[in-house]
């Protein structure tokens, strides 16, 4: 059986390899890493103003969606004045990812958001972003160093029964992180189903009228124990099963037509 497909929305982001240094659409291996160790295909997905308009045309291609970290929101699209923290937004990838978001939700295919993505899905519901915790927290726990996740290691707190504890497999989880940011005004529909135990941050929100829709602040793509990534594939294995079987059921019925309207002709 084939493997449940992940879509993985990239960075566009200033790189350099081999000889070069150019604007690239990027993503960190471990991303793809660990959706691969779980049985799933990743595709990656670079910001494209097709898609943006029509997000359809890729989301037909997947059984489920990831958003992963990187670079801060544009505070204008939740309706705050830019923070001195808050830089190197990217408005392509943004409204990118809003239209991927939302059109994914409306079809309920299987959704994480990851650091980034969790704040990009609760922007996508009205929600807003705290532009810079140290601020607000008078601490740095949330990223202790730039570039890793060496001493980034806290505990988060899930509410029983929830999305993210049943996904993470525990009510108390250790997490990675590495953000500056953090939820604010909880977007609509949206519920707070994990905090952090050092301050009480939001650290997941998830929409209970849907199937699989989570979002996660830490970064379980650096965590090989982390099981969250695997349960968006499974997820998206249940979401792919019943459309591959419809598929094949509609194919065949083409294919029974289509001799079943050759055979007088090949009689006359």
């Amino acid at each position: 059986m084939s493997r449940p497909v992940i879509g993985v929305l990239t960075a566009l982001e200033r790189a350099r390899w081999s000889v070069w240094d150019q604007q690239a659409a990027l993503l960190p291996t471990n991303y793809l890493d660990a959706i691969r160790a779980a049985g799933g295909m990743a595709l990656m997905l670079a910001p494209d103003p097709a898609l943006t308009a029509d997000p359809d045309e890729a989301l037909d291609l997947v059984d489920g969606l990831m958003l992963a970290g990187g670079a801060d929101i544009d505070p204008a699209i939740y309706g705050a004045e830019r923070h001195v923290e808050t830089q190197e937004t990217v408005p392509e990838r943004d409204a990118f990812e809003l239209a991927m978001t939302r059109r994914a939700i409306e079809r309920d295919i299987p959704f994480l958001g990851i650091c980034r993505g969790m704040q990009l899905l609760n922007v996508a519901h009205g929600g807003s972003l705290r532009q810079h915790l140290p601020e607000e927290f008078g601490h740095h726990e949330h990223r202790k160093a730039i570039g890793t996740f060496d001493g980034a290691d806290h505990d988060v707190k899930l509410v029983p029964g929830s999305l993210a504890a049943r996904a993470a497999g525990e009510e108390l989880h250790g997490t990675k992180s590495h953000h500056h940011q953090g939820v604010g005004r909880v977007g609509d529909g949206l519920v707070v189903s994990g905090w952090a135990l050092n301050d009480e941050l939001p650290e997941a929100i998830e929409l209970p009228d849907r199937d699989f829709v989570l979002g996660v602040q830490w970064h379980p793509e650096a965590d090989e124990r982390s099981r969250l990534i695997g349960a968006l594939v499974e997820q998206a294995r249940t979401h792919r099963d019943p459309r591959v079987a419809g598929a094949a059921t509609t194919g065949a019925a083409q294919r029974d037509g289509a001799d079943g309207a050759a055979t007088p002709a090949r009689a006359r």
